[in-house]
């Protein structure tokens, strides 16, 4: 009797799981959907994305590990950031790449939660760090510190950067908003269209907070370093303003590309949650969010192609620079141009100090000797 009444109370309960997952499989995501054609390209692009963010940031990685010059305090932002992007290709972009081959999502709704999440967690923990670096290069050019490389601080900006994502991300598994399904129904993320006050207050926290505060950030940080980097211009037009010239690129390429990545996602996000129902269809919401997917292969080629000290030991490597391997220069340092900012202390005025390549020509400000400090390094 006790058998029979425990068997068919099991019965009872995988019958009820199984309703659910099929409500869950069943239930509609949008009026509309992606067609077999749409579905193979999107598992072609996510396929990609997958494959060359995994790549690009392992060999950031295994730059890290073989280069002992490249283990600088700084540095540990972009360790921090690559180790975010490789854990969204391993945990994140091989479930929507799989459920994109499938044409639906394939791990009900803990699945969902969990994919929101992590996803969340780790975008928002490069996007903190990002503007964490930004602010570094500037303070770099303002902050003269006599001190030798100190670890301190980037390791607590690293485990601040952690601890942020957390606080924005967590609250939905708690009841505020919620994750789900969203696009073409082979992902999820937050759930922009629920129309609840939580759900809206939570959005509009989000927006403001992890992504419209850290772009403001950024472009502040990015235009005072641009404004520094002019003064020295002016002083010298030859070398300088070559330097000039890379730093702008260097710049303009790493907002640009922030920006390109998660603004379209954002503002397709406060479209569908404030504007009229349905009114971002699932072919529409697919592309932001592969923009947002796409910032784990670009941000690797960023640190890569324009950072002079990864660029040398990616090619000593890959062993494309035989003459640096000959010479035994693996650990060579990179070509720095030094930019400081003092104030005088009876004035508002400022005086540039700079020194270009290694230190064999000087050029400064009339400023009393005094008054002159040894300014710190700037690698590019």
């Amino acid at each position: 009797m006790n058998r029979r009444m425990f068997s068919g109370q099991a019965a009872l309960n995988y019958s009820f799981n199984v309703s659910d997952d099929r409500e869950w499989d069943d239930m509609p995501t949008d009026t509309e959907t992606l067609s077999p054609a749409g579905f193979v390209v999107l598992s072609v692009v996510l396929g990609l994305i997958m494959t060359f963010g995994f790549l690009n940031n392992f060999v950031v990685l295994l730059l890290f590990c073989k280069f002992k010059t490249l283990r600088t305090p700084v540095n540990m932002l972009l360790l921090n950031i690559s180790v975010s992007d490789m854990l969204v290709c391993v945990f994140g972009t091989t479930l929507s790449f799989a459920s994109s081959i499938r044409g639906k999502w394939l791990l009900g709704r803990l699945g969902c939660s969990w994919y929101g999440f992590i996803n969340s967690c780790f975008g928002i923990v490069s996007l903190i760090s990002l503007v964490i670096l930004s602010y570094d290069r500037y303070s770099t050019l303002t902050v003269y510190n006599k001190r030798g490389p100190d670890y301190r601080k980037p390791l607590l900006a690293v485990g601040g950067s952690w601890l942020y994502s957390l606080i924005w991300t967590v609250p939905p598994l708690l009841g505020w908003s919620s994750y789900g399904l969203e696009g073409a129904g082979t992902s999820c993320s937050v759930s922009w269209k629920v129309r609840t006050a939580q759900s809206h207050s939570y959005i509009i926290c989000l927006f403001i907070f992890c992504l419209g505060l850290p772009i403001l950030a950024m472009v502040y940080c990015y235009s005072r370093l641009l404004w520094a980097v002019k003064q020295v211009g002016k002083i010298r037009k030859t070398a300088a303003r070559r330097r000039e010239y890379h730093i702008l690129f260097m710049v303009l390429t790493t907002v640009v590309c922030y920006l390109l990545c998660w603004m379209p996602y954002g503002v397709v996000a406060m479209m569908a949650t404030f504007g009229p129902p349905n009114i971002i269809s699932p072919v529409a919401s697919v592309v932001p969010s592969l923009l947002a997917k796409s910032s784990t292969v670009i941000n690797p080629l960023i640190y890569i192609l324009m950072n002079k000290q990864f660029y040398r030991c990616f090619l000593i490597l890959f062993h494309c620079n035989q003459r640096l391997l000959e010479n035994g220069h693996s650990s060579m340092p990179s070509k720095t141009t030094v930019i400081q900012l003092n104030r005088r202390v009876y004035t508002n005025t400022v005086a540039c100090t700079t020194q270009i390549s290694t230190g064999v020509i000087n050029q400064c400000c009339s400023t009393p000797a005094t008054q002159r400090t040894n300014p710190p390094e700037v690698n590019s």
